[in-house]
């Protein structure tokens, strides 16, 4: 199940970035910056009363001048409405309604998205409602005071942004083919790769980096198994400002992600792989989905019997943080290897469900301890009573240990690659809870 998209419109200092750290900091676990990945902080998970979201700043480059605001205002209301299963709308009381908010509120309105009007900045209720209510004016319901930075009114904005979840997660549940995002940097082939895979020409692909309309969602047959792509290729205009693309790509791909089983992450051969790639798949690590990594153009490029291994060993380095994610060398122009890559998404598909028994696991561990002493700390060593398996997509394993601060990160790496010995799971991530149970 795919987490719902909450994403923040708002004109340039209403508060946004406020109201983000706000929701972001606090209430929520930020993931662990994974070692590798560099997380610009465009997103977040955020948990509130048993439901799990990502919540997105749409925010960016703010211009100085007033036309200049209004068209990147729209902008970014399009990508909210594009991506976003609900909107948080935000407008400032103490600068009171203005012309620009009432062009957004039309394209919002018009969308027929869920949008939560948030009035910020109100941080006395007594003393602004009468300004509060002059946000009637936008139709789109009822505003909702709150004070970013003083944190008042968020838990009543939150409930009124988790009413709307419900009707949502059934739509997902009941289409139960398999989802493969294809990501990647602009122009490195995702459309022609899904064209190349649907052999028609349904996505309108053309050479200038940014072109392509929103993520479209392409049904693929293949050998009588059906699949649905989701191609995060790119943006409406050319003229955009290089941090912008890749704020707005990064944000296409945060959502592409959360939606599919299996990511696709596509790196260009020519160019090799680089930091906005590593950033990419670490989307889909974070977020635990299956990988693979397609290095196209393979065509286009001067081989010789070491190329393969040259270029393996490069994406290994840099995204040092995934070695399970699978890598190929494809063409989407010439269609070379294509066939492969359905293999790959059922393997990967596959190991992203693998359950494994408990006995076998204890065994595994008990093995494992055996082999290489755990660690310890000022006299106390660590000890492994337990593991088990408790949950699917990715595989996720619970282990009892006498003292979790003795778990190092490499003792779990450790426990991981053993069972990967024996079970492979390919392409897949492991996630692992260490659990504190008290000696017997």
């Amino acid at each position: 199940m795919s987490k719902p998209i909450v994403a923040i419109v708002g004109r340039p200092n209403v508060g946004k970035s406020t109201l983000f750290n706000a929701l972001a900091g606090e209430m929520i676990s930020i993931v662990k910056d994974t070692p590798g990945v560099t997380r610009d902080r465009i997103y977040a998970d955020v948990e509130w009363l048993n439901h799990n979201f990502t919540l997105i700043d749409t925010g960016g480059i703010e211009p100085d001048s007033r036309d200049i605001i209004l068209s990147q205002m729209r902008e970014q209301a399009q990508i909210a409405i594009d991506t976003a299963d609900v909107i948080i709308f935000i407008t400032d009381v103490r600068q009171g309604l203005v012309d620009s908010d009432t062009k957004v509120a039309d394209m919002l309105r018009r969308s027929h998205k869920p949008v939560i009007l948030a009035v910020n900045k109100v941080d006395n209720f007594d003393k602004f409602m009468p300004d509060v209510y002059e946000f009637y004016n936008l139709g789109i319901g009822d505003p909702q005071p709150i004070s970013a930075s003083s944190r008042l009114g968020i838990g009543d904005l939150l409930d009124r942004v988790v009413e709307h979840f419900d009707g949502l997660e059934l739509e997902e549940e009941e289409d139960e083919r398999p989802r493969i995002a294809v990501v990647g940097k602009p122009n490195v082939g995702k459309s022609s790769l899904v064209n190349k895979l649907t052999g028609n020409n349904r996505v309108i692909v053309s050479n200038i980096a940014g072109t392509t309309r929103d993520a479209i969602d392409t049904e693929i047959t293949w050998n009588g198994k059906e699949y649905v792509f989701i191609d995060t290729a790119g943006l409406r205009r050319k003229k955009k400002i290089k941090e912008e693309i890749e704020r707005y790509s990064i944000i296409r791909t945060v959502t592409a992600v959360e939606r599919a089983n299996v990511v696709v992450v596509m790196i260009d051969a020519t160019e090799g792989i680089t930091e906005q790639d590593a950033k990419i798949a670490g989307i889909a690590h974070e977020n635990g989905k299956g990988v693979i990594i397609a290095v196209n153009k393979w065509d286009a490029i001067e081989k010789n019997d070491k190329t393969i291994y040259q270029f393996t060993a490069k994406i290994r380095d840099v995204l040092a943080y995934m070695p399970y994610a699978e890598i190929m060398f494809i063409s989407a122009q010439t269609g070379q290897r294509l066939p492969k890559l359905f293999d790959m998404i059922d393997t990967v598909l596959e190991n992203q469900s693998m359950r494994v028994g408990t006995g076998v696991l204890n065994e595994i561990m008990t093995e494992a301890v055996a082999l290489q002493q755990p660690p310890s700390d000022k006299g106390k060593r660590l000890k492994l009573y337990y593991i088990t398996q408790v949950a699917v997509k990715p595989p996720t394993f619970v282990i009892f240990v006498n003292d979790k601060e003795l778990m190092h990160f490499s003792y779990t790496r450790y426990i991981e690659n053993k069972i990967r010995e024996s079970f492979g799971f390919k392409g897949t991530p492991l996630r692992f809870i260490i659990r504190e149970r008290k000696e017997s």
